[in-house]
């Protein structure tokens, strides 16, 4: 087997014939990691190895995955989800957890409708981007990496705990968000970003300024197209027990701020960079899209007909 991995010596990437054993004693460890952090004078399961630190990471119904959109379904239950006290102020703690920057959330925000099979309760959100505003998203559109996504955790409202609601196998549901880079700052995240400073260093922590989940995502009325899918976790323990919403419409920001989060560091005092999971396995999963999603998927063909039409005559 051919592979790039670090030399254990000399600390310089080097392309060698290795065999399975020799990559299992670099790697030998329970720590699980992103490809970025990934040294043998400190070893970690980076991604492809994550199911030694968590079995479930093998899996079969497992996230972030590329969402081909010519073969998604159209599900006529994927109307407008309905967002409540998503407009509610609330005052929290940021943190750098290690992996990401982590913002809980009161149990007052909820999510339902639009096929979903309960109502949801927000817990947290979460980010995971590139390097310097480089592709950074998780999951993907038709192969397109977005520099940015975020991830607003809920889980059904009668569960009080995260670790509970993971045993339902419809537990938990996320709302997925992509970025992409403006010609000009998005002053609705400037809580977020002027408090990266501070929490620079793993377990770093501050108190965060007045701020709502609307303020975050696109306005209710252009959250009409999505995607659906049931998928996991992703970052172990890989549960499979997420309803995952993915909504098309980015979020914009600024260049200038998509680059400050790539200051937050991992444990070693590294670059927090590239802390997305790559793509997995459809495994035979269908993704349905909204109406809303239809129409754009239409609109694009059109135009892209009309194109063709012009350019022909």
């Amino acid at each position: 087997m051919r592979a790039n991995i670090p030399s254990c010596s000399g600390g310089v990437t080097q392309s060698l014939m290795v065999t399975e054993s020799l990559l299992i004693k670099c790697v030998s460890v329970s720590d699980w990691c992103y490809q970025t952090q990934f040294i043998c004078e400190h070893p970690c399961n980076a991604p492809e190895k994550w199911n030694h630190a968590n079995q479930d990471c093998a899996g079969t119904n497992q996230s972030p995955i590329n969402i081909v959109t010519r073969k998604t379904l159209k599900d006529e239950r994927l109307i407008p989800l309905q967002f409540k006290n998503y407009q509610q102020i609330f005052r929290s703690i940021i943190k750098n957890n290690g992996h990401s920057v982590q913002v809980g959330v009161p149990h007052i925000s909820t999510v339902s409708g639009g096929g979903l099979p309960a109502t949801y309760k927000a817990v947290q959100f979460h980010l995971h981007w590139g390097d310097n505003g480089g592709p950074g998203s998780e999951h993907t559109i038709d192969g397109e990496q977005y520099p940015m996504e975020l991830h607003i955790v809920h889980m059904k409202s009668h569960y009080t705990d995260l670790t509970t609601a993971l045993r339902d196998k419809e537990g938990v549901a996320v709302l997925g968000f992509f970025y992409e880079k403006s010609n000009s700052a998005n002053r609705k995240y400037d809580p977020i970003i002027n408090t990266l400073q501070r929490i620079k260093a793993t377990n770093g922590n501050t108190s965060l300024p007045s701020i709502s989940l609307a303020q975050l995502i696109p306005p209710e009325q252009n959250l009409t197209s999505y995607y659906r899918y049931k998928g996991s976790l992703t970052t172990p323990g890989c549960t499979e027990s997420v309803v995952w919403t993915l909504f098309e419409n980015p979020i914009p920001l600024s260049a200038e701020q998509l680059k400050e989060f790539s200051t937050v560091q991992y444990h070693d005092g590294k670059p927090m960079i590239k802390n997305f999971r790559p793509v997995q396995s459809l495994n035979g999963r269908q993704v349905f899209r909204s109406a809303g999603a239809v129409f754009l998927v239409s609109l694009t063909l059109l135009v892209a007909s009309l194109a063709m039409t012009m350019g022909l005559s």
